[in-house]
């Protein structure tokens, strides 16, 4: 039996889908200021949305004004990539939007904490708000910051993202993960582009989005450079080429649930996605893109980006 507060909602959190749950105080962002010196450094590249709402990102309470706790959970998105396919697409967007699945599933748990403490107030973010999440899931016990960025649960690896439930109730903070990568640096050394910068001064490396497949893919508006057209290395959207490497990322006897596929169905992969014909995509119009695509990360790169991308590909061979 739960007496706790705390206790019923995480329980509640692997009800309703999430694979991990914890509780940190809304307090300011302990990484507010190297984020703020990665946006000096032009780390962003022209995501200037960034630099613009950078003051919301230094606490939970900018948001909720008010905010005492902030709850962090986590659900795992692995799952295997088809071996054969003409181009590829990172494993969190084959299939349903991360962004609707995660929103759905914090509803469900900001309704079960009405139910416990009915003058609550909430607020869900998922990564689109204007918050350091993984700084909050860090500090809530979720995972450790890893050389590549990513946050790494020492148990169950990196393929997972990150939800977060703001809420005015004061609730019993857990302990910070901890961890690191020691000495490895597995994922700096297997980016095809020197994206992941390490520095002497950080156990993290900086991620130069100006080298990134991701932000290339994605984010990048208008046409390639050569340069930026050979950097794509394979992928039509996305990349996960720092974490494949990664050992927290592979089972090991003591530890077989590392990388275990995802037990989400709206994450199965759609074999428009998995499986893309890039000479198809070539010519594709908006209306075929809205019919491969609807409903899945793919439309944030658009139907134009989809098509720059499968040419650049098709032109490197």
């Amino acid at each position: 039996m739960f007496h706790s507060i705390e206790e019923r909602l995480k329980q509640r959190a692997r009800e309703v889908g999430f694979d991990l749950c914890g509780i940190a105080q809304a307090a300011p962002t302990p990484h507010y200021d190297a984020y703020l010196e990665w946006l000096e450094n032009g780390m962003h590249a022209a995501m200037g949305y960034l630099a613009r709402q950078a003051a919301l990102r230094r606490s939970a309470e900018a948001l909720l004004p008010g905010a005492r706790s902030v709850i962090a959970v986590a659900k795992n998105y692995n799952q295997p990539l088809p071996p054969d396919a003409e181009a590829r697409v990172a494993r969190y967007a084959l299939g349903r939007d991360y962004h609707k699945v995660l929103r759905r599933d914090l509803r469900r748990l900001a309704a079960s904490l009405l139910e416990l403490a009915p003058k609550a107030r909430t607020r869900i973010c998922v990564d689109s708000a204007p918050t350091l999440e993984r700084d909050y899931a860090q500090m809530a016990g979720i995972g450790w910051f890893g050389k590549n960025t990513c946050l790494i649960n020492s148990k169950r690896g990196s393929w997972f993202f990150i939800g977060l439930l703001l809420t005015d109730v004061a609730l019993t903070p857990d302990q910070p993960a901890v961890g690191g990568c020691g000495t490895c640096r597995a994922c700096i050394d297997a980016c095809p582009t020197g994206a992941l910068v390490l520095r002497d001064d950080s156990p993290v490396a900086w991620l130069d989005s100006r080298r990134c497949i991701s932000y290339l893919t994605i984010e990048h508006r208008g046409a390639f450079t050569a340069e930026q057209e050979r950097m794509l290395n394979g992928w039509l959207f996305g990349c996960d080429a720092c974490q494949e490497v990664c050992p927290f990322n592979h089972p090991r006897a003591s530890q077989p649930e590392r990388a275990t596929p995802t037990a989400e169905p709206d994450f199965n992969p759609r074999p428009a996605i998995a499986q893309p014909d890039l000479a198809a995509l070539t010519t594709l119009s908006e209306q075929e893109f809205l019919a491969l695509y609807a409903g899945t990360a793919l439309m944030r790169a658009g139907a134009e980006g989809i098509r720059r991308n499968a040419r650049a590909l098709l032109r490197r061979g």
